[in-house]
């Protein structure tokens, strides 16, 4: 298929039928359609290394039934179509690289309905993890994914993101029980429901959970709730070595105690978290812990878990059961971001992932340990390690194109390493832009059965195009 019409970088159209378009946008949404080239700059970058690629023009919709008018108006006039929550995505998932409309679905803030004795709700697409969770707050309910960032939900549907209690309460594939979604053509769906099971036809829920805007663009999603424990307990280890870090996690999963969250951050890691958040951490490969439940079994989970840290060399537990001490603990793990970027003022962000099972995560951390020391990059390693998930930040010379060379080289090997060992080659950041060369490797023909199904539903290669597979 040809690429679309170039247009032009300043008006974000030239030709008559864009012009058409914009003038037909214009007039559905007024002020809220934007060609102005910083509104469209700022929706054409993620929070990652990936090159800028703006939209031609940004319509800021604020109910599904405008998704449907705007995706209507874009499928007639052939232009492409990428939503947008807030920006937080880590492959590429939000550049425009053949221009078109990007929907900014971030005024779509209605949490539409919460149903306590079911515990599941009903929020629009912009509705972001932590806005949920503040309104929930009062019933006695939460919702657990927290991949980090405060992303939108819809957004997180769309990469079938995870985090930090994924091996508790697993990812968003996990916890999105319906969808309502805006097809290609314009059409409204309603995938799933409220009921705890189904066998009625095609699981089309779990196809668009992750796929990242390619299929469509979801405009509200039905999510599991779960109980606010009675009590959380965090705790700190740190190891002698890296491999005694590894094995802890190993054999606390394979024991069958249901920690709610298990990170590890290498000791590179750990100096960079306590050079940022001012922490006094023992600068060693070290592990974040939290238990859930009654007081007495969270205590007894940690009592447990305990055992089997101090068997790999773990030492210096240190407990955190008050709430500000546990979100301390937690903010200093989910700002490694910012404390990276930190150790090389002015330096450029790569964040990437893999998943292998956990058997494998041993051998698959260490060789990629390894890797980044013989190669010379940058390269704190932190991870989901409870569920085989972990992650590299490359901090990269913005001015040394060799840098960035051999940070491509050792995320390829790691991931070729990961999918060697049956792993994956993204637990949870998505294919995007920047991993459709692995999905192949990883997939084999069936990618050739994604492609179908992408085609059947948009022939048009319009629903963001150049993400997760080439049509």
């Amino acid at each position: 298929m040809a690429d679309p019409a170039p247009t032009s970088p300043e008006s974000g159209g030239s030709n008559q039928a864009e012009d058409a378009l914009f003038d037909a946008l214009r007039a559905l949404l007024g002020e809220r359609f934007s060609t102005a080239r910083a509104v469209r700059e700022h929706h054409g970058k993620d929070t990652s290394f990936h090159a800028m690629e703006a939209p031609d023009a940004v319509a800021f919709a604020q109910s599904t039934e405008e998704v449907a008018a705007i995706v209507k108006l874009c499928a007639e006039h052939k232009r492409p179509v990428i939503p947008f929550g807030t920006g937080t995505s880590l492959e590429g998932q939000i550049q425009a690289p053949q221009g078109g409309v990007c929907i900014d679905l971030s005024g779509m803030q209605e949490i539409l309905e919460v149903n306590e004795a079911d515990l599941d709700c009903r929020v629009q697409a912009g509705v972001t993890r932590k806005t949920l969770n503040t309104y929930l707050r009062d019933t006695g309910l939460f919702f657990p994914i927290d991949p980090g960032a405060d992303a939108s939900l819809g957004g997180m549907a769309a990469t079938s993101a995870s985090g930090t209690n994924a091996v508790r309460y697993g990812t968003m594939r996990d916890n999105v029980m319906g969808l309502t979604v805006v097809l290609a053509d314009g059409r409204v769906i309603r995938t799933g429901g409220r009921a705890r099971k189904s066998s009625a036809g095609y699981d089309l829920t779990r196809l668009f959970v992750g796929s990242e805007g390619t299929l469509g663009v979801i405009t509200e999603v039905q999510l599991r709730l779960y109980g606010i424990p009675e009590a959380m307990t965090a705790a700190v280890c740190s190891f002698e070595t890296l491999a005694g870090a590894v094995d802890t996690v190993i054999l606390t999963i394979q024991s069958g105690i249901p920690v709610a969250r298990i990170e590890l951050l290498d000791e590179h890691q750990i100096d960079s978290v306590n050079r940022y958040s001012n922490l006094d951490l023992p600068v060693q490969p070290t592990l974040f812990f939290e238990f859930h439940g009654t007081e007495a079994w969270a205590q007894e989970q940690a009592e447990m878990a305990g055992a089997i840290a101090e068997e790999y060399g773990g030492s210096g537990f240190q407990w955190a059961t008050k709430q500000e001490d546990r979100n301390r603990l937690w903010q200093a793990r989910h700002d490694v971001w910012f404390a990276n970027l930190a150790l090389k003022p002015g330096g450029m962000g790569w964040a990437t992932d893999v998943c292998v099972p956990i058997s494998r995560l041993a051998e698959c951390i260490l060789e990629t340990r390894k890797d980044i020391d013989e190669t010379g990059v940058l390269a704190p390693i932190v991870g989901h390690v409870g569920d085989g998930n972990f992650h590299l930040t490359f901090v990269l010379d913005p001015d040394d194109p060799e840098d960035l060379e051999k940070a491509k080289a050792v995320n390829e090997r790691m991931v070729m390493r990961a999918l060697a060992m049956g792993g994956t080659c993204t637990g949870e950041h998505g294919v995007g832009s920047s991993k459709m060369a692995f999905l192949q490797a990883e997939h084999g023909e069936a990618v050739g059965v994604m492609r179908q199904v992408k085609l059947a539903l948009d022939p048009e290669n319009l629903m963001n195009p150049g993400k997760i597979l080439t049509v």
